[in-house]
């Protein structure tokens, strides 16, 4: 078996742990919108680990790119976004300071700790200045049960870990949010827009075990 980040350049990996599901297309219009006032639709926007780009597709911006290890992110990319083959600890092939906001959802956990310092540092390379990071990411605290059940899970993280991790990474955390998302949207349950609409405006989320954190670019790394 290939061993990360090898395993994300191959289809193998998408089959079994992340198959294209229609439903999840439905769903991140009413998410985007949700998080669309962290940035002007006249900004640019980096996603790291894109996939399927989902958010990238949806997210109204003027500029917009995705980077993934996974081939097929260049046929999923809409019309408007620029996919990039390659890793995201390595962002160099962009210039410093070019990008308003860079969002990673479900990411950070597959990452070495190096991997990820890179990854921190390339941002905030990329991230104009006040510019933010945006991170969706599973919560160890609420998933521990199930959190292994993907095989490159490599890291844990809990809200106040990640938390700091950022403040020291040349970060400011504003928005921490330890129950923001269900744990995965691969059960057999409802997707329903409208259902996910009214979750979202919940004060207390039942079943959540994905943080939200919102953190802008601050000191050097």
């Amino acid at each position: 078996m290939p061993s990360p980040p090898d395993v994300y350049t191959q289809d193998s990996y998408f089959a079994s742990r992340l198959p294209y599901d229609p439903a999840r297309e439905r769903l991140w219009p009413v998410l985007c919108e949700y998080l669309q006032p962290y940035l002007p639709e006249n900004g640019a926007v980096l996603e790291l680990g894109g996939g399927y780009c989902h958010f990238i597709n949806h997210i109204r911006a003027a500029e917009k790119h995705v980077v993934d290890l996974y081939p097929g992110v260049t046929e999923h990319a809409a019309q408007g976004v620029v996919a990039h083959v390659q890793s995201c600890a390595d962002l160099s092939n962009f210039k410093a300071s070019s990008f308003d906001l860079v969002f990673a959802s479900n990411l950070f956990e597959h990452l070495a700790k190096k991997e990820l310092a890179d990854t921190l540092a390339s941002v905030w390379r990329v991230l104009r200045d006040g510019g933010k990071l945006l991170i969706i990411q599973p919560n160890f605290k609420y998933c521990y049960r199930n959190y292994f059940d993907d095989y490159t899970h490599v890291q844990i993280f809990t809200e106040i870990s990640l938390a700091d991790l950022l403040s020291v990474s040349g970060y400011r955390p504003e928005k921490v949010v330890a129950r923001f998302l269900p744990f995965s949207l691969k059960s057999g349950g409802p997707k329903w827009p409208w259902l996910l609409r009214v979750y979202l405006a919940l004060p207390w989320k039942p079943l959540a075990a994905q943080m939200f954190i919102v953190a802008r670019k601050a000191s050097e790394p």
